[in-house]
């Protein structure tokens, strides 16, 4: 039962529905249970900009290098920010179970399970990068509101940084996890990751981004050549410092303002999608494209974010995560360019669709993570 402020607010400041002449009855036990799940959804979205804070300040990094519980004025001392804020995060964090307090020595504790998620940047867990996207779709809240009504959509350019930045973050470490461990090994039965290893390939990464998935793939296999391309100049731009930076030149990676339907086309062994065929404006024409620019045994390769086949199935919690950012991303992305706007549910028979329809004849899925599914496609 709910007893709280909130509650009455809601109900003091209610808008009268219209008069009918039946008027439903009310279950107030189902009432009181939902009114439950948007006080715990006001919550979350609030305290998503707090930890989105406290990453951006190192306070979770602050925490956990300090190695033993912390107070308040401990914690703002060795971020050099102010303690009277950093007393109410602290308390919003504790409300909120991302760290623990102790009310006997009045100190706080980042678990190191919970580190894995907020601190080290290698685990699979990490997360905080998923934080700072959620900050790109509060700002770009007005550009969303307006496509409602208008229909229309917002390039990827077109919204916040924080999008971007966040993206790389919070897509690496899964790509780290099962790139080059799992993913690449599924592709024709190993033998793409043999001669990557061994004769070198010609690889293109189409929608590359900050080139994450370009970097790591140059990193594990020497002998190939890769090629990263994306329409958004700040990201190649990005891509191609941060391939400097990893001791990569231009012999290995090389990265290119281009669509998916105008890269040069030079006989590819493997061309592949992280992420992102779903979002484009003319995803048969990207497929097609591919199928042209690669080799006649060459192989598609199409990491998409992961879906039931059915649509009542991705009716969850992560089905409700993808969807949202599908409305705020993925759709309005692909409709800045009258596309289809698959969506990021798109799931296995839309792809296979999309793959088919662009001419190529074999389709399979690949491999498969609790966030990701890898679809194979060949000519």
């Amino acid at each position: 039962m709910i007893k709280n402020s909130l509650y009455n607010f809601l109900f003091e400041y209610s808008i009268d529905l219209p008069v009918t002449t039946t008027v439903p009855s009310i279950n107030q036990e189902k009432l009181e249970q939902f009114m439950g799940k948007v006080l715990s959804d006001f919550g979350g979205a609030a305290s998503a900009v707090l930890t989105y804070i406290g990453d951006r300040l190192g306070l979770y990094k602050a925490m956990y290098d300090f190695g033993k519980p912390i107070t308040s004025q401990e914690l703002a001392n060795n971020t050099r920010t102010s303690e009277r804020y950093i007393r109410e995060w602290l308390a919003n964090q504790a409300a909120g179970g991302y760290i623990t307090y102790d009310s006997s020595s009045n100190r706080y504790t980042l678990p190191i399970e919970h580190a894995e998620a907020l601190v080290n940047e290698t685990s699979p867990a990490y997360s905080a990068g998923g934080f700072q996207i959620l900050m790109s779709l509060y700002k770009d809240a007005p550009k969303i509101l307006e496509a409602f009504k208008t229909g229309k959509g917002v390039a990827w350019g077109d919204h916040d940084k924080d999008l971007f930045e966040g993206t790389e973050r919070l897509f690496k470490p899964a790509y780290e996890a099962n790139l080059v461990s799992s993913w690449i090994p599924a592709l024709d039965n190993g033998n793409v990751e043999k001669a990557l290893k061994k004769d070198g390939l010609k690889v293109a990464d189409i929608g590359c981004g900050h080139g994450v998935s370009t970097i790591l793939m140059a990193k594990a296999y020497p002998n190939s050549k890769f090629y990263g391309f994306d329409n958004h100049a700040g990201s190649i731009e990005y891509a191609r410092n941060k391939a400097k930076a990893e001791g990569l030149d231009e012999d290995r990676i090389h990265f290119e303002i281009a669509s998916a339907t105008n890269y040069p086309s030079d006989d590819y062994d493997l061309i592949a999608f992280f992420d992102c065929l779903h979002d484009m404006e003319d995803p048969i024409g990207a497929a097609a494209y591919a199928l042209k620019a690669l080799k006649s045994e060459g192989t598609l390769m199409l990491v998409e974010p992961f879906a039931n086949i059915k649509f009542e199935d991705n009716l969850n919690l992560l089905g409700r995560l993808l969807y949202a950012a599908s409305t705020m991303v993925c759709v309005p992305a692909s409709l800045s360019k009258n596309g289809p706007a698959l969506g990021a549910q798109t799931g296995e028979p839309g792809m296979s669709q999309v793959v088919k329809s662009a001419g190529f004849k074999r389709f399979r899925r690949a491999a498969e993570t609790s966030l990701n599914i890898v679809y194979e496609a060949k000519s």
